[in-house]
């Protein structure tokens, strides 16, 4: 069972609190890896929100094809990190030569165009980026995206955390929004892609559990958009889903969860809205989906959300402060990094509903 977990705060945090989340959880982990999304950055990427920051982890040679495609382009870089790794002997990692994070100026030719054409093109460079770096698996390019940091890596995730340096806390590496994941999907290979959180175009999504519609989501969701690719997991179709329902088609969050576990036809019957979800469950029969799965994520305005299976098969809590909000797979995750808390405000979602938390931190529980 996979062990997910999500940080939203008032104040900018450090990595190392996603890792206490996390490690507490140690009994889940199986040594495939650690992988997690930074939303809303602080520190040294404060100056730089509006401007789009590449994730990549690669080669000499994959570092050179991206530089290849992003100098055509016309992107300019005015920024970049490049972590200090500990390559001590004994971690357990399957470490990349170079880890690189680099902000970029848009080329001039886009420098007047609105949001969304420069949206498309950082979607367009990063799967050409990806595309270029499959073919001899010389790189992996998470994300190209403003106020976006994506870091994943196969291996023990305190060793992972001790060769980024994630451990010690400081205020240079820090975000409002962090969503992370200690162990990879093993109903398929071990790859990079296939570890969570997944993101696209700042909508971000993690999950606990298995899909068993994958097929027919995929084969639905593959002719949908170009950017919906790679499927190396089945729970990769969450995001792809909730991105086409919010971005695509425009629909708010709350209708997520009845595309992808439908009220019983009976339930629609009686409500007055039964018209819309209806014709919801008629023209997006393919997204909907099923098995135990409990569902983390985050929409570009870094609202934070959680919702579960029709059946609650997976576990999940939240627990809040005035100043943090956490999820969870199991409370001892929270218990780590908020122990002073109110226990008893803790919500555990049920099956039935989504758990929303906006920007002032206020908790809402949405009823499907």
């Amino acid at each position: 069972m996979c062990r997910i977990g999500a940080i939203k705060s008032l104040n900018y945090v450090h990595p190392s609190r996603a890792l206490q989340l996390m490690n507490s959880q140690q009994k889940g982990h199986d040594n495939s890896g650690f992988a997690m999304v930074m939303q809303d950055l602080g520190g040294i990427f404060a100056d730089y929100k509006d401007l789009p920051t590449l994730s990549l982890a690669c080669t000499d040679e994959g570092l050179k094809i991206a530089e290849g495609i992003l100098g055509a382009a016309g992107f300019k870089q005015v920024f970049e990190w490049i972590p200090e790794t500990n390559r001590m002997p004994g971690l357990d990692i399957k470490a990349m030569p170079n880890y690189v994070f680099r902000t970029f100026d848009y080329p001039e030719t886009y420098a007047k165009s609105p949001a969304k054409e420069k949206e498309e093109l950082l979607t367009a460079t990063r799967l050409k980026l990806r595309a270029a770096m499959e073919r001899g698996e010389t790189g992996f390019a998470y994300s190209f995206w403003p106020d976006v940091i994506t870091l994943k890596e196969i291996g023990d995730p305190r060793d992972i955390g001790t060769f980024f340096g994630l451990w010690d806390e400081n205020d240079r590496f820090t975000a409002k929004v962090i969503t992370a994941q200690c162990r990879q999907n093993t109903n398929y290979a071990i790859v990079r892609y296939a570890a969570h959180p997944f993101f696209l175009q700042g909508y971000t999504t993690l999950a606990n559990g298995e899909n068993t519609f994958y097929q027919k989501n995929k084969e639905f969701q593959a002719s949908l958009n170009p950017a919906y690719i790679g499927f190396e997991s089945d729970s990769q179709c969450f995001l792809y889903t909730l991105h086409y329902m919010h971005r695509e088609l425009g629909w708010p969050l709350s209708y997520y969860k009845h595309i992808i576990t439908p009220l019983p036809f009976e339930e629609v019957q009686k409500r007055e809205d039964r018209e819309q979800l209806s014709a919801i469950r008629q023209s997006l029969a393919h997204l909907e989906i099923n098995g135990p799965n409990t569902i983390i994520g985050a929409l570009p305005d870094h609202t934070l959300f959680v919702c579960c299976d029709a059946k609650k098969l997976r576990p999940i809590v939240v627990g809040h402060t005035k100043e943090m909000v956490a999820f969870s797979s199991e409370v001892c995750g929270i218990n780590e990094i908020m122990p002073d808390r109110d226990w008893e405000t803790d919500i555990y979602p049920n099956e039935r509903e989504i758990v929303v938390i906006d920007n002032t931190l206020e908790v809402q529980r949405w009823k499907q």
